[in-house]
């Protein structure tokens, strides 16, 4: 249903200076206040009289004043971004030209938009459902290429759909469920929860695979976070400065120079990297070396990938044996360092403590990279992510509803494998629909969507 709202303005391009900038005006007035600051080229014409999607040449003036020469185009609603009459204007891409326009605009009967508001606008008028909103986000923060097709398979409305199909699935039995229940007499529940555990058995498959691509998900759309970890003088600053191609981190040959913790943020074959390099993990009475050394094992716990860094040129030693138990469960990748030495420690010696793939490496003279490359490309992507027509979901709240809407259709399975009565089905079933719908937004509170649309940018 269409919202009867004021008429908003911003500008909807970067504050600095650019070629072009675009002021957006929205609202039941867009034209009319768009018409009072814009003087087209052609003198008799009217911008309340012009067609949708058409463009018009001239100048936005102050009065008398030529404030700059501007393309102007048109939507009405709600055939536009925000299912309401829309005015954009592109002028130069000067801060000081865009405040401007800004103002007059905002002096003509607008008021300032909040950030998001145009989006959420399309959400409130139903162009958009909450999923494909918080898409448009995804794609303006999108790190590499798979989370821009991710994002904007979503904003196309692939988990609009799905979720949807699911949502009517469970709405059926619903109503099937009250229906028998306000009339036993012509609809019959015989055998019906046999056959109601079947579609709920498939209902809970789907669920648990969208809940299994959730992983895959966030990290296409966060990055994988990544610890460096490994003894003093291992070599992980050098792996460190070699992965970002600038000197991030101090290298000598005095052991426990890294104190704290340094992160970079780093692509490798479309795959975003949040790369962290720790201090080295040994046992020291230095009380600066010992937080480092508790943060190291801190940042381990929550990373998604551990490298960890072996200096080959030494034999392994009761510190190499901690860091082992400490990367227990942990996805790892062991890279021998320090090849362009003399070898003491081998990938075979390596894999009796530790599991996970051994990679032999020399930071120092950049060799062993493309390796890296290659078997993160397979742990990570596995060959399908860019190719095949999963939906992923990457949003922490998405995720959240769904392992909701999973655990009360498996309190429905439990109900029939109790032989509970019909009634307790319809209420698990009813908590799965009000989850999913969350999913959606067409069960969500007023502040949950104004804290979305919150972290949008003004002019979005």
């Amino acid at each position: 249903m269409m919202q009867k709202c004021d008429t908003i303005a911003a500008i909807a391009t970067a504050m600095s200076g650019a070629g072009i900038g675009v002021v957006r005006i929205s609202g039941e007035d867009a034209f009319e206040i768009a018409g009072k600051v814009f003087q087209p080229a052609s003198r008799q014409k009217k911008l309340e009289d012009q067609k949708s999607y058409t463009m018009h040449y001239g100048n936005i003036v102050d009065g008398d004043e030529i404030i700059d020469e501007v393309i102007v185009l048109l939507m009405r609603g709600p055939h536009s971004y925000t299912a309401e009459d829309t005015v954009e204007i592109d002028c130069h891409g000067g801060i000081y030209v865009m405040k401007r326009i800004l103002d007059l605009i905002l002096r003509s009967g607008a008021r300032t938009a909040e950030p998001g508001e145009f989006t959420k606008r399309a959400f409130l008028n139903g162009r958009l459902d909450l999923t494909q909103a918080e898409a448009v986000m995804d794609v303006i923060h999108a790190k590499n290429e798979y989370a821009l097709k991710s994002s904007v398979r979503q904003l196309k409305g692939s988990v609009l759909h799905l979720i949807r199909e699911i949502r009517e699935q469970v709405l059926y039995e619903i109503a099937f469920i009250e229906s028998a229940l306000d009339d036993p007499e012509h609809i019959s529940l015989d055998g019906y929860p046999a056959e109601l555990c079947k579609k709920v058995e498939n209902l809970i498959k789907k669920t648990e695979d969208l809940l299994i691509h959730a992983d895959q998900g966030r990290i296409l759309r966060e990055g994988i976070q990544t610890v460096i970890v490994g003894k003093p003088n291992a070599g992980k600053s050098s792996l460190m400065n070699v992965l970002t191609g600038e000197e991030r981190a101090i290298v000598t040959d005095i052991a426990g120079t890294t104190r704290d913790i340094l992160e970079e943020q780093i692509q490798i074959r479309g795959l975003v990297l949040n790369i962290v390099d720790t201090a080295g993990i040994r046992d020291t009475e230095n009380v600066v070396e010992k937080i480092g050394v508790h943060r190291t094992k801190d940042s381990v716990k929550d990373a998604d990938l551990v490298l960890y860094v072996v200096d080959s040129s030494t034999e392994l030693d009761e510190n190499d044996r901690e860091i082992m138990k400490l990367l227990d469960g942990k996805r790892v990748i062991i890279l021998l360092n320090k090849t362009d030495l003399i070898m003491k420690t081998t990938p075979e010696m390596t894999k009796k403590f530790c599991s996970g793939p051994v990679i032999c490496i020399s930071a120092k003279e950049e060799t062993g990279m493309e390796l890296l490359a290659d078997l993160l490309e397979e742990m990570f992507l596995d060959g399908k992510i860019s190719y095949n027509d999963e939906v992923y979901l990457t949003n922490i709240r998405h995720r959240s509803a769904m392992n909701q809407a999973k655990e009360s259709l498996l309190k429905v399975r439990e109900s029939i494998h109790l032989g509970m009565p019909e009634d307790f089905f319809s209420i698990d079933l009813m908590d799965a629909y009000e989850a999913l719908g969350r999913i959606l937004g067409e069960s969500v509170e007023d502040d949950l969507v104004n804290e979305i649309f919150g972290k949008f940018c003004v002019g979005k």
